[in-house]
């Protein structure tokens, strides 16, 4: 059971949405591409899973929109730029917590295949 300042778990997209805008500011398909390579290509994020997921991360302030509007890449002015808050660094934090402890559980388990000769 959670108390009252544990931070939940988060759901898979916005996970993947934190992780993505972790080392700089994205716009929204920057995060779908930046999603895409920090999961080798397993994860593949459209846009109603992510502007629905943004919608709700700003309404909870795990991201904001960001003061930059124009990717000179790209040269679009009508992009929104969205950025990691402070409680969104603390979720994140917490959610590769969890994931560590996860793993430790696991190899306390042996349940990962063998994959170098002692």
């Amino acid at each position: 059971m959670a108390t009252k300042n544990q931070i939940q778990p988060l759901t898979p997209a916005v996970f993947h949405i934190l992780l993505a805008l972790s080392k700089e500011e994205k716009h929204g398909y920057g995060i779908m591409k930046q999603v895409e390579k920090d999961s080798q290509g397993k994860v593949s994020m459209g846009a109603g899973t992510l502007y629905g997921s943004l919608k709700r991360m700003l309404d909870s302030g795990l991201v904001k929109e960001s003061d930059k509007k124009v990717d000179p890449t790209m040269d679009d002015e009508r992009r929104i730029y969205y950025q990691i808050t402070g409680a969104g660094r603390k979720a994140l934090e917490a959610e590769l917590e969890r994931y560590k402890r996860i793993v430790t559980v696991a190899q306390e388990r042996k349940l990962f295949p063998n994959t170098y000769a002692v």
